[in-house]
């Protein structure tokens, strides 16, 4: 047997009360070599001061991971990989320690290092797996936080930086990036009532209505560091608000480890590691734990489409590019300086796939919003002519990519009950939400980019012009029913000096508010389930700053503390009305009654649901005038209650309306049966609900 420990200068096996001396081998330092027993046995290590110690040789164990393991991930097919790869607490043959093992096919060899070995790669390199690529190691006595990285020597001899564990569970505080071993077994999950009912909650049926969030900015604590919110503190406090502002889910901007705080998460190394910044994994999971028992599902933002270049990434990981496209023009994003995922090697895509996968069963997350799907799916995105490479059939789509979002979403499907995917996608790609097997590419919802910039094109115009564009706001409806929609209005509409809502509403203080409580009521009545980013629920003034948490003072003035009950009371009413998210995804649960009126910049449209479900009419006036007596078509005779008016007082507007409601009655108009005089303030949206004949 063969031992190494350059501290030592004398070495011995001992196994029981017998001891095998092992001899110094000539000019290797550290070197030891000998007869050792034929059973279990510890080094004994003498250093030149006489000290002694003693220690488990990782060498006498076996290894850990079987055929089975080499033959799926060969395969590309190992759906939990994380349960292979990473780095695993465990008792093995006896003793406890942590299994390692990584993927590194053209390393000439990998070692582990860290505090326990002083950050020696010569002492603990780890075995190679066959032709797999796979190398591994137990290390006993490494245990629950121990800091590592894996030190790669690459096929032409050249020692790489140090790397972070592609499928680490833990990380260091940035700006320190080693992978720490975490142990995420044994979680005493309390939502299981949640988990077997939640597919109702994620219906194309449900009430959908998202509260964007960025952990690190949501709200900050009220001391000299004024650090974020810790995942614990916001299972209390931001569980509690979103439940209480009637919100059904949080999306939370990636949580994946990452190096640097303005990408906003957007460029992960880690992503197999909750970020360490608002505390371990399993205070992850009390988050997710108390929004489920609060009502609320949670939505991830999950990034596969690029990686950043940090020395200490994925990028040339083992000294050629494996997890990216060796060929800049496909593995590299001029736009993000970040790297391309090569998806069509088995390898990546079922990383990839398995990630997802790891996300929605460890951290029973409910759901996945995929980043930029646009930039995976055109091997042109974003790039001039020669500057990309084209596919099979010289055309730009990136088949593997295609290919990749296919499987991913097949598989989460397939093996998680009632969970939820939505793409990030600014094109009119087809099929983005139909059925894999009906040649989509299998999500359950697309954000509606293109409402979102239509629509806020229009309001940013004075009310005066608005005519002259008022077909900004009903083309949307040409297409709405496409694809199974969600309106964004995300973290991206407030930041790049964009502004924020309120900035961005045209006119006098009161006036904005008046615009962005209109748009809101015309948001919540429009087909699609509803995303609002945090701060824009009240209207925050100044454009969202990463840095700092988002401006809750401005709640002491009445027209923010006004428009945020207005979104309170709109996320009541979208709930209670089935009418106004059952057939959201549907042709059949929507009717113009009125889409022409362009000098008066009026909108009318009837929302409906089953047919036992009553129909509500959203009525929409973006014109600085009051329109009193306006006649409008209605779909039933009798009582139309106001259930929801944005100029009421309580939300900071002028209280004119239709107090008590209107009766549908004589001669039809707009095509309807019956007709009503209603009034619509200035810059308001007026709901009205059918309460019977």
């Amino acid at each position: 047997m063969t031992a190494f420990d350059p501290g030592a200068a004398e070495m011995a096996a001992v196994a029981g009360k017998m001891r095998y001396p092992l001899a110094p081998v000539d000019g290797a330092r550290g070197v030891f070599s000998g007869r050792g027993p034929s059973g279990p046995y510890v080094l004994e290590g003498k250093a030149p001061d006489g000290s002694t110690w003693t220690c488990d040789d990782p060498y006498r164990f076996g290894p850990v991971l079987g055929e089975m393991d080499d033959y799926l991930i060969s395969e590309g097919t190992h759906r939990r990989l994380w349960h292979a790869l990473g780095a695993h607490v465990m008792t093995h043959e006896g003793a406890d320690g942590t299994h390692f093992a990584v993927w590194a096919p053209a390393a000439r060899r990998v070692s582990v290092v860290g505090d326990f070995n002083d950050w020696d790669g010569r002492r603990h390199a780890m075995r190679p797996r066959g032709t797999t690529g796979i190398w591994e190691i137990f290390l006993p006595a490494v245990g629950e936080g121990a800091a590592y990285k894996y030190e790669i020597v690459g096929s032409d001899g050249t020692l790489l930086p140090l790397k972070s564990d592609p499928v680490g569970f833990g990380s260091e505080h940035p700006p320190e990036n080693a992978s720490v071993v975490r142990d995420i077994s044994g979680y005493g999950w309390k939502d299981g009532a949640w988990m077997e009912t939640r597919a109702g909650t994620n219906a194309r049926t449900a009430p959908i209505s998202v509260y964007e969030v960025h952990l690190g900015s949501w709200r900050r604590r009220e001391d000299e560091d004024g650090r974020p919110l810790s995942y614990r503190e916001a299972a209390e406090e931001l569980v509690g608000y979103a439940a209480d502002m009637g919100f059904t889910h949080l999306e939370l901007m990636p949580v994946s480890e990452y190096p640097f705080e303005g990408s906003w998460g957007y460029q992960p190394v880690g992503l197999f590691a909750p970020t360490i910044r608002f505390g371990p994994p399993h205070e992850f999971r009390d988050l997710v734990d108390a929004a489920h028992r609060n009502g609320l599902g949670v939505i991830l933002d999950w990034v596969p489409g690029h990686f950043p270049t940090d020395a200490h990434g994925l990028g040339r990981f083992d000294g050629t590019a494996l997890y990216e496209h060796a060929d800049p023009r496909e593995g590299f994003h001029q736009d993000w300086d970040t790297f391309i995922y090569n998806y069509g090697r088995t390898e990546v895509a079922n990383f990839l796939v398995s990630n997802a996968l790891y996300w929605l069963e460890e951290y029973h997350v409910d759901g996945l919003r995929v980043d930029a799907v646009a930039s995976m799916l055109y091997r042109d995105y974003s790039r001039e002519e020669g500057e990309w490479v084209p596919n099979a059939d010289g055309g730009r789509e990136n088949y593997e990519a295609i290919a990749m979002l296919q499987r991913m979403n097949a598989t989460v499907y397939g093996e998680e009950d009632g969970v939820m995917t939505v793409a990030e996608e600014s094109t009119s790609f087809p099929g983005v939400t139909r059925p894999v097997d009906a040649g989509g590419l299998g999500f359950g919802y697309k954000w509606n980019m293109g409402w979102m910039n239509d629509t806020l094109d229009y309001m940013a115009k004075d009310p005066v012009h608005r005519k002259h564009h008022h077909h900004k706001m009903t083309f949307g409806l040409h297409y709405a029913f496409s694809e199974n929609f969600v309106l964004p209005i995300s973290h991206d509409e407030v930041v790049h000096g964009k502004g924020s809502m309120w900035a961005r509403m045209p006119g006098t203080e009161w006036e904005k508010f008046a615009n962005l409580r209109a748009y809101y009521g015309f948001m919540w009545g429009h087909p699609g389930k509803k995303l609002l980013f945090m701060g824009q629920e009240f209207g925050q003034r100044g454009e969202w700053n990463h840095d700092a948490q988002i401006d809750w003072e401005c709640l002491e003035d009445e027209s923010p503390a006004g428009l945020r009950r207005l979104v309170r009371d709109l996320n009541t009413l979208y709930r209670a009305e089935p009418a106004l998210h059952v057939k959201d995804c549907e042709p059949e649960g929507f009717q113009w009654i009125e889409a022409n009126d362009a000098e008066m910049s009026c909108y009318a449209w009837a929302r409906y649901g089953s047919e036992a479900d009553a129909p509500v009419v959203v009525l929409c006036n973006f014109s600085a005038a009051e329109r009193s007596g306006w006649q409008v078509g209605l779909p039933r005779a009798g009582r139309w209650r106001e259930a929801l008016n944005t100029d009421a007082g309580i939300y900071g507007g002028a209280g004119r309306g239709n107090l008590g409601g209107v009766d549908a009655t004589g001669e039809g108009s707009h095509g309807q049966p019956v007709s009503a005089r209603v009034t619509l303030p200035p810059l308001s949206t007026v709901i009205l609900a059918w309460d019977g004949g």
